[in-house]
C-alpha cells in the first residue's frame, strides 16, 4: 500500500518539477503519466479539468488532489497534493537563495526564452482538448476518430453563448462566466 502512494506522489512530483507556465500547461503531462498509466480514461481527465477549474485554488493542486482522491482516498490526495506542489517549493527557495545572480543570467533568460513557445503550445493543445472534447464527447483524441452521433449541440450552444459573453463583456470575471454557463447548462439540459 505505501508503495501505491509513494508511485502516486513520484508521478505528481514529476509532474510539478518538469512544468513550466502554470496548470494548463501541466495538463498535457497529466495526461501523459496518469491516463497513460492506466490510472484513469481521458473521459475522466476531462472531467476533472472541468471540476479543478470551477473550484477555488490553482489547477495543478486541484487537479492532483481529486486524482489522488480518486486513487487512494484522501491519502492519496495528500501524496498527490505535496508531489505536485513540493517541486516548485524547492525550486523558488534556491532561487530565493541564488537571488538576482541566478535571475539575471544570461543562460537562465535564454532558457526561458524557449520556454514560453513550449508552454504557448502546451496551453493551446490542451484548451483545443478541452474544445474537442465538450463538442464531440465520444471522441478519441489520442486516435482522432470522431464519432459524429455523438455530437454534443447542447454544450456548443453553451460554449458559443459563454464565449460571446466573455468576449463582448470584456470585464466579466471568471465568477460571472462560471455562473452563467452553470445557468446555461441548468436551463439547456432541462429544456432541450
Amino acid at each position: 500500500m505505501i508503495i501505491e502512494f509513494l508511485r502516486l506522489f513520484w508521478m505528481f512530483f514529476k509532474i510539478g518539477l518538469f512544468t513550466f507556465g502554470g496548470g494548463y500547461a501541466m495538463i498535457p503531462l497529466i495526461e501523459q503519466e496518469i491516463v497513460g498509466g492506466g490510472y484513469i480514461d481521458q473521459a475522466l481527465l476531462y472531467d476533472f479539468i472541468g471540476i479543478a477549474e470551477s473550484t477555488p485554488g490553482p489547477i495543478a493542486i486541484n487537479m492532483a488532489t481529486f486524482i489522488g482522491t480518486h486513487e487512494l482516498g484522501v491519502l492519496g490526495a495528500v501524496a498527490a497534493t505535496i508531489g505536485v506542489a513540493l517541486p516548485s517549493f524547492i525550486i523558488i527557495l534556491l532561487i530565493a537563495s541564488l537571488g538576482s545572480k541566478f535571475l539575471n543570467s544570461r543562460i537562465v533568460n535564454e532558457a526561458f526564452k524557449g520556454l514560453k513557445p513550449a508552454v504557448i503550445g502546451l496551453i493551446l493543445s490542451v484548451s483545443v482538448g478541452l474544445f474537442i472534447r465538450g463538442i464531440f464527447p465520444n471522441i478519441k483524441l489520442s486516435e482522432l476518430i470522431i464519432n459524429f452521433s455523438g455530437f454534443n449541440y447542447k454544450n456548443l450552444i453553451i460554449l458559443v453563448i459563454v464565449f460571446l459573453f466573455a468576449f463582448l463583456k470584456k470585464k466579466s470575471s471568471p465568477v460571472q462566466i462560471i455562473l452563467l454557463s452553470a445557468i446555461l447548462g441548468i436551463g439547456i439540459y432541462l429544456i432541450l
